[in-house]
């Protein structure tokens, strides 16, 4: 069902296995930049500090994905027009809000679960967390590979878009020098390591578009070159063939002897 709602149909799919290969490692350390692995170093998990990290990534992506891809409008608007991306535009963003919208629900469903409230309350909202958190996981894993479906505006977007939102999740951390009590050589790693690995996967993917597609970030999607499956490659003399073989049948041409007469 999650792969039904996140990564509906018109989401395209990836080109080749190698692309396929850089999108799905630039979402294991993209979700390391989301969520956090501060909590774990420093001694135990923390779960209450991991839905904090989630809705504070969630707050980052709503506020970037738009301003980016905005910007990256003001580019296209060069060699092409907004209106002609406006069904794209209107899909992925319903994408990021009902992603945004389920994790919002489903961190709030488990800061309910306190000693408050009677156990006949808490154990319907107990199990509507734990699918909830399953249902938001394997639709995070969809939408941190197509990138709440830009990919079906821009195929160069969702590599861009996790490295801008990699670098403003650290950028907090950076600008205070906050290393969480990880020391200043492993803190670097964990603060600096996610978003420089997302950024080059990122890098290798859009030149790999770029290199072997003709797919540029710079061009409008309108002016890409079509990607769709090259047309059967069939027999051009039909289906005989020895069609348009002008000794079809007789290698010595009409009317003619072999050279080879029998012996008497």
């Amino acid at each position: 069902m999650a792969r039904a709602v996140f990564h509906p149909a018109w989401v395209p799919a990836a080109l080749d296995p190698t692309v396929e290969g850089l999108k799905r490692v630039r979402i294991i350390f993209g979700t390391v930049a989301a969520v956090g692995v501060y909590t774990v170093v420093q001694g135990g998990f923390a779960f209450d500090a991991l839905l904090k990290n989630m809705l504070t990534a969630c707050l980052v992506v709503l506020g970037v994905t738009p301003l980016t891809v905005g910007a990256m409008l003001c580019v296209w608007r060069r060699t092409g027009t907004v209106r002609q991306l406006r069904t794209s535009l209107a899909n992925s963003l319903k994408l990021l809000l009902l992603f945004i919208g389920s994790v919002v629900v489903t961190v709030t469903l488990w800061s309910t679960q306190n000693g408050s409230i009677s156990l006949f309350v808490m154990m319907p909202i107990g199990f509507a967390a734990i699918w909830l958190t399953w249902f938001v996981g394997v639709g995070a894993v969809h939408v941190c590979g197509n990138f709440f479906g830009t990919a079906g505006v821009h195929r160069c977007l969702p590599p861009l878009l996790a490295t801008v939102t990699s670098w403003l999740m650290a950028l907090p951390d950076l600008l205070t020098g906050d290393l969480h009590g990880l020391g200043l050589a492993l803190g670097i790693v964990f603060i600096l390591g996610a978003p420089v690995t997302v950024t080059a996967i990122a890098l290798m993917e859009m030149n790999r578009l770029r290199r072997r597609y003709g797919i540029r970030l710079s061009a409008h999607p309108a002016t890409l070159p079509p990607l769709g499956p090259l047309p059967p490659q069939g027999n051009p003399f039909g289906d005989n063939p020895y069609a348009g073989n002008p000794y079809a049948g007789n290698p010595y041409g009409p009317g003619s002897a072999s050279p080879y007469q029998p012996q008497r």
